[in-house]
């Protein structure tokens, strides 16, 4: 797992993202240095740093405020993922969104975008699944790219109040060992968490790292998950954390509805 990006002194609230294993943390220069695959009739590869640009510039056009980035490529720079902290909220919380880009060079996944939340005490990272987009490499990428990113920050920007009721319920939820137990199972059930994982998250739950998860709560609970699957693998980190929020959003009796 790698710290980068330190943020400027103005931005000092904000932590830095962390990137996986699995993948190396690069500079932007590293990224512009990755040469893009010739084109054929039916797939059609796009720069990584055209994604980026294009998601940045989304994003300063509807007033939001990039913090800190963290990028990354493996294979060859043949696959990239990045994360850019979204400010621009309250002071008084203790997490912020987040989006998660990826792109592909090597036909293994689509372009695409995916947001979530950074916890500021232990940096843990969560995705939702219900501001996502998909664009696979064909013929049109490039006419379509631009409506599907801002398509992708406008229903952020929609989602944006219900991440807090989501959170507050978390926190409002009392939890008995008992169904913190049940619940570590059915997350099994679900994919959002291996068997091999079971152990750290119950280790977590029983005596977490970070002071602010001592609470008997979702809350609490939902982060021993989310520190259990920072050691894994960057690339199925957003299929398990979706995951894993219908899951407590089941238990809290939340019903978001996911695209």
């Amino acid at each position: 797992m790698v710290n980068l990006l330190q943020p400027p002194v103005s931005q000092k609230r904000h932590p830095n993202l962390l990137l996986h294993c699995g993948a190396k943390a690069v500079e932007r220069g590293d990224i512009t240095q990755v040469i893009t695959p010739m084109p054929t009739e039916s797939w059609v590869p796009i720069p990584h740093m055209e994604l980026i640009q294009r998601v940045e510039h989304t994003l300063k056009a509807n007033r939001l405020t990039i913090g800190s980035q963290a990028h990354s490529l493996s294979h060859d720079g043949m696959r990239y993922f990045g994360l850019m902290e979204i400010q621009g909220r309250a002071t008084d919380i203790d997490y912020c969104w987040v989006l998660g880009l990826r792109n592909s060079h090597d036909k293994t996944f689509p372009a695409g975008i995916v947001a979530g939340s950074s916890v500021f005490c232990c940096d843990n990272l969560a995705f939702s699944g219900e501001v996502k987009i998909a664009r696979k490499h064909t013929r049109f990428i490039n006419r379509d790219l631009p409506f599907l990113v801002q398509q992708a920050i406008g229903r952020l920007l929609d989602k944006w109040h219900d991440q807090d009721v989501r959170i507050d319920a978390y926190r409002n939820t009392e939890l008995e060992d008992r169904d913190a137990h049940d619940l570590v199972i059915r997350a099994t059930d679900v994919g959002a968490c291996s068997n091999r994982l079971v152990p750290v998250v119950l280790r977590e739950w029983r005596e977490s790292k970070h002071e602010q998860f001592h609470e008997r709560n979702v809350w609490s609970l939902f982060n021993a998950f989310t520190e259990a699957l920072k050691d894994g693998d960057l690339a199925v980190l957003p299929k398990r954390t979706e995951a894993l929020h219908a899951l407590m959003d089941s238990h809290v009796g939340l019903a978001f509805g996911r695209n």
